[in-house]
């Protein structure tokens, strides 16, 4: 199309500064200031559209004429709220030098506050020219295709908002427990939303959704990604969608189709309207962030924001030009240039003071630390970044301490005061209660107990240097990426039929166990050991030291029918299932019940590092260790060892001590009690045997109790009278 001439399409003003503005949008008297990145291009526009013109036939187009730095930017008269717009630029089209500069592509700013629309694919979004059925190129040849009619529009909105008295409850890490769940599927069958509200930010804070989780026990929602995205255009051509959302297209808009509200304004306003309310709950709210990489892909992929701009500053490429993929998703954002490195640093300011969230978890973050010789460097500048900022250095900082690049793997590494998603306490304590017993795996000999008692304690080996303390360590058993808890219990196999990838996607390696059969049954014995497994999982995952993240959904038992990786299925797949069976409703108790344990008992919350020292005249321990003889444990390694008993001193600090014991055998189990200094009598908390939690009776020290196979106890030191 050709644009519109008139003196709106004017240049843009010029400002009498030596530095740009604010990077973005920015209303101010008379119009606004517009500023964005593109440190080779050679001309940028900033185009503006009427509400609701999806063609883009009244586009007009305003060059930017003053630049510094690499920053376009100029002042724009008679422009404010609400005004649709992107950018074109111009310039050197090399792509074995990482120069991918096309005018016809209309390009989202990257910091837009909101995104409306969604990238329509086809041959128009792709900066080269590809195919028109099958949209493959080889990325070289610049197509003169415009790309507006199937861009989204970037939109100026109202950053005001009336928060009256919120203030972030501010948990502490030590009396943390994070429910990681995805907006959609909590809510699009929880029946005491209303149904235009279900599956949206609106629906996340109803107050039957909130009443719910409250009643959980938990502290803090982690909202799996929220900032706007895009489908994978092999998802597109298949008729699927990318549900999980870690395809970013937008760091500082929330995802338009989680509001109920249709207007930019109204979803920005629902998002914060979320976060208000869960607040007042008392509930934190943490985001699932992707600053690893972008929805444009390699650069084969789609010409949507970044790579239009300048490629070569916001992606890491070799020296042919060509995207470097840590990822897995065909790019890598990189976070060692300034300009990429304020960005991310800037969008997370953005999220904590204008949207009021209390921390994040960081999507395969060891791509975000990797340094000028593609090493991983905790002292990386984006690191150093979130450790000294006076506003992010105070929220909480979750990683994820891998990607897919090589030496990719590095729990335990990341600095204080970052924690970390720990998968050694994952793979632990799946292997104890289930791929231990899982027949037919070669090589495969029962693990001891030292490995799991030392996840159980915090994993010092992994997190015991710069005082990190075992809050460092985000303790999980199940997590969105993989099976759920119900599906460990019934599946050996993933089954991923449904994704349209021939079942070759997801994990192969889960540490699960079938049971005997391999899903769903009415073998009754089958059924019921099942469901002690998931009370054993559940069980070691709360009453363990280090912040525990319970899997949406694994309290109801839900299942996904062994698909560990729908990651596409927007569907009853991954929805919530509330018509509970008596069994689920067992289950739910059972999770309240634990997480009631943890709260009410310090002993289990610790913030420094147990050392197994005296911390009383009468000789009693921090932290002792137990067989199943009530003797100190002594053969830790012997993979015949499945009996373990953790007492946790809380006594020296005021508290009730607790004693948790684990019979991970296959066969019935005589234990006694431990008898140590201080103590007499234990009473008993919770029975993984139970089906519904129960009042337990008080058994005193050195008695012979007996435990069933495959289950474990929770007790309270007390006095036997």
């Amino acid at each position: 199309m050709t644009p519109l001439t008139s003196a709106a399409a004017a240049p843009a003003l010029r400002i009498p500064r030596d530095l740009p503005p604010a990077p973005g949008v920015t209303v101010v008297e008379g119009g606004v200031e517009v500023s964005v990145y593109a440190g080779h291009a050679e001309s940028v526009e900033f185009c503006l559209f009427e509400p609701g013109d999806v063609a883009g036939t009244t586009e007009r187009r305003i060059p930017l004429v003053d630049h510094a730095f690499g920053w376009w930017f100029g002042f724009v008269p008679d422009v404010g709220l609400g005004q649709r717009y992107g950018f074109r630029v111009g310039g050197e089209w090399d792509p074995e030098q990482g120069l991918r500069h096309n005018p016809a592509q209309l390009l989202m700013d990257p910091y837009a506050r909101a995104i409306e629309g969604e990238v329509r694919f086809g041959p128009s979004v792709f900066g080269h020219v590809v195919d028109d059925a099958s949209w493959e190129g080889d990325g070289f040849a610049r197509s003169d295709s415009d790309s507006a009619p199937d861009m989204p529009r970037s939109v100026v909105v109202d950053q005001s908002f009336d928060w009256g008295g919120d203030a972030p409850p501010e948990v502490t890490r030590s009396e943390t427990v994070i429910y990681e769940t995805h907006v959609r599927n909590l809510t699009m069958e929880l029946a005491g939303v209303p149904e235009e509200l279900r599956g949206t930010y609106a629906g996340m804070a109803h107050p039957a959704t909130i009443a719910y989780l409250t009643s959980l026990g938990i502290t803090a929602v982690e909202l799996l990604p929220i900032h706007s995205f895009a489908s994978e255009p092999f998802l597109v051509q298949k008729g699927l969608a990318n549900h999980w959302g870690y395809n970013t297209l937008g760091f500082f808009a929330p995802h338009a189709p989680y509001a109920a509200a249709k207007d930019p304004q109204g979803v920005l306003d629902e998002f914060k309207g979320m976060v208000k309310l869960l607040h007042a709950a008392g509930l934190e709210v943490l985001l699932d962030v992707v600053y690893n990489h972008t929805a444009e892909a390699s650069g084969t992929g789609a010409t949507l924001s970044f790579r239009g701009l300048d490629n070569r500053a916001y992606y890491r490429l070799d020296e042919r030009g060509r995207d470097i993929d840590v990822t897995g998703t065909g790019n890598t954002l990189d976070l060692r240039h300034p300009v990429m490195c304020r960005l991310a640093l800037d969008s997370l300011r953005y999220w904590v003071q204008e949207c009021h969230v209390d921390g994040f978890r960081f999507d395969l973050a060891v791509a975000l630390g990797r340094g000028r010789t593609d090493e991983f460097d905790p002292d990386h500048p984006f690191l150093v970044g979130l450790r000294t900022d006076p506003v992010l250095s105070r929220t909480k900082l979750i990683v994820e301490p891998w990607d897919v690049g090589m030496h990719g793997w590095r729990t335990g590494q990341f600095p204080p005061p970052f924690s970390e998603w720990n998968d050694r306490f994952r793979d632990s304590v799946r292997d104890f209660w289930l791929a231990d017993h899982r027949p037919g795996v070669p090589g495969q000999a029962p693990h001891g107990v030292q490995d799991l008692a030392t996840r159980l304690a915090g994993s010092r080996d992994l997190f015991g240097t710069r005082d990190r303390g075992p809050t460092a360590s985000v303790n999980f058993v199940a997590a969105h990426d993989g099976f759920t808890l119900a599906d460990l219990t019934a599946y050996n196999e993933k089954h991923n039929e449904d994704n349209g990838e021939d079942n070759n996607d997801g994990s192969n390696g889960n540490r699960s166990w079938n049971h005997g059969v391999e899903g769903p049954t009415e073998d009754a014995q089958v059924n019921e050991l099942r469901r002690r497994s998931m009370r054993n999982l559940l069980g070691t995952l709360l009453l363990s030291s280090g912040i525990p993240m319970v899997n949406a959904g694994d309290e109801l038992g839900r299942s996904q029918g062994g698909n560990n990786n729908p990651y596409n299925q927007d569907n009853t797949t991954t929805w919530f299932d509330w018509d509970l069976a008596p069994w689920q409703e067992d289950l739910l108790a059972t999770t309240r019940h634990l997480t009631a344990i943890r709260r009410e008992h310090p002993a289990l919350r610790q913030r420094t590092w147990a050392e197994g020292k005296e911390v009383h005249e009468d000789g009693s321990i921090d932290l002792a260790w137990y067989a199943a003889d009530g003797s100190p444990m002594q053969d830790w390694s012997a993979p015949g060892q499945r009996t373990l008993q953790m007492l946790v001193n809380g006594a020296w600090l005021g508290h009730e001590s607790v004693l948790v014991v684990l019979h991970g055998g296959l066969d019935e189990q005589a234990v006694s009690l431990p008898e140590a200094p201080g103590l007499s009598a234990y009473r008993l908390l919770w029975d993984s045997t139970w089906e519904r939690p129960a009042d337990g009776e008080v058994t005193r020290a050195g008695t012979d109790v007996t435990f069933a196979p495959l289950s474990m106890r929770a007790y309270a030191v007390t006095d036997p009278t």
